[in-house]
């Protein structure tokens, strides 16, 4: 945790993983971020993964570091609540990050009559205004059909980790950021939709590989583990390691060489080949068919302690294969990386939880904090933001409007 975006309030209305990890990264460079859920929980309120008691890891995980606010929004009362939330006189307030519909009572045209410089961060699925989720985004664009072993042939692989999902709520932090510093230099407020969609695509575009099939007229094949266009793969120690080896440059190359002492087979493969795979990564990958046999050979011949000290030894560039449960216990990683401290939860159950990620050497790193159980903060959030009073505030609470821990 920082406090670079001490003094700014983001409402935040969402659910699943790209608007609550936005607002998750803002929180923590010291955003007050404030999320509004509905009395009893939204629908990401009990997802997976879950403790034995049902409390949901991920909710309690995207949401560190925010306060929590319940309301009835099923209720006009409760959603005029949330219109004047999002609206709140401030200068670093009236920003609000959701993934609602872009019409209905929080479209940016009926916020904006509330507070002409209203900024709404809107994260979408489609820019049509259609449903996606980033599992249906990375089918659509390609994705699984270039991922998982050959053999598989046209059958596609999905992934587990969400990355359409995560690398929205990266760019709708950076577009809040951009979109209040185009306010402070002209006092205008404005929309900034962010579909999935869109930057799935353009991600792909970014990679050069709208360009490759374009150019190609055919999509990229299925390359197993190997890594495309580069020398790289999963190889196996002689004691059963795992670990994955890679040789981008013309030193990582000639070290992975010289430490598994396989100079004279690899000049066979350039004269057999006629060429120079010293210089070019490209190269190494067209011709993995003969190199990766003679890696995996030597490499098994080797312990892991006695590979990965030669390989360090010589600028080498290598990773271990390790199983999440093995992760958490890695010093480098967890135990011993500043980013991490242990902590009860608000499900009750204590584990390494991180703060953000960013280093910054000139400023103090704080503890990361916890999410707030839902509704925790509604009173103090309601009295302080919209200077609603305690006989007012017990008389929503009376009539269901607003809710409690």
């Amino acid at each position: 945790m920082y406090d670079l975006l001490k003094g700014l309030r983001i409402i935040e209305c969402s659910s699943f993983v790209a608007a609550p990890s936005a607002g998750l990264y803002l929180s923590q460079m010291g955003a007050e971020v404030i999320r509004i859920d509905q009395i009893g929980g939204g629908p990401d309120y009990r997802r997976w993964p879950v403790s034995d008691a049902g409390d949901s890891f991920y909710w309690e995980g995207l949401n560190k570091g925010k306060k929590s606010v319940a309301l009835n929004i099923r209720s006009d009362e409760g959603r005029q609540l949330m219109q004047r939330l999002a609206t709140a006189p401030g200068k670093n307030a009236g920003l609000l990050l959701t993934n609602y519909p872009v019409q209905g009572f929080l479209s940016h045209e009926t916020l904006s009559k509330l507070r002409q410089d209203q900024i709404t961060l809107r994260v979408m699925g489609q820019a049509n205004g259609g449903p996606a989720l980033d599992y249906t985004v990375n089918s659509a664009i390609g994705v699984p059909y270039m991922t998982g072993p050959e053999t598989l042939g046209d059958e596609p692989v999905n992934h587990v980790l969400p990355a359409w999902d995560l690398i929205t709520g990266a760019y709708t932090a950076f577009a809040l950021m951009a979109a209040l510093h185009h306010r402070e230099q002209t006092g205008t407020g404005q929309e900034v939709r962010i579909p999935l969609t869109d930057l799935a695509i353009s991600t792909l575009g970014n990679l050069g590989q709208i360009a490759e099939v374009i150019h190609t007229n055919a999509n990229r094949p299925k390359v197993g583990n190997d890594v495309f266009g580069a020398f790289g793969r999963d190889f196996v120690t002689k004691d059963k390691q795992r670990l994955i080896i890679m040789a981008i440059t013309k030193r990582q190359w000639l070290g992975l060489i010289d430490v598994l002492e396989i100079a004279e087979e690899v000049h066979r493969v350039e004269h057999e080949r006629k060429v120079d795979l010293s210089h070019s990564e490209s190269l190494r990958f067209i011709h993995r068919d003969l190199l990766n046999p003679i890696v995996a050979s030597r490499v098994g011949e080797m312990n892991f302690d006695v590979l990965s000290r030669a390989l360090d030894d010589k600028g080498g560039c290598w990773g271990r294969y390790q199983t999440l449960l093995e992760a958490v216990d890695d010093p480098v990683l967890v135990t011993e990386n500043p980013v991490f401290e242990k902590m009860e939860n608000i499900s009750g159950i204590t584990y390494p939880v991180p703060g953000a990620p960013a280093t910054l050497p000139a400023m103090d790193r704080f503890s990361p904090k916890p999410a707030r159980k839902l509704g925790a903060d509604t009173e103090t959030v309601l009295k302080d933001c919209l200077e609603i009073n305690d006989s007012d505030y017990d008389d929503l609470l009376n009539r269901g409007v607003v809710g409690e821990t």
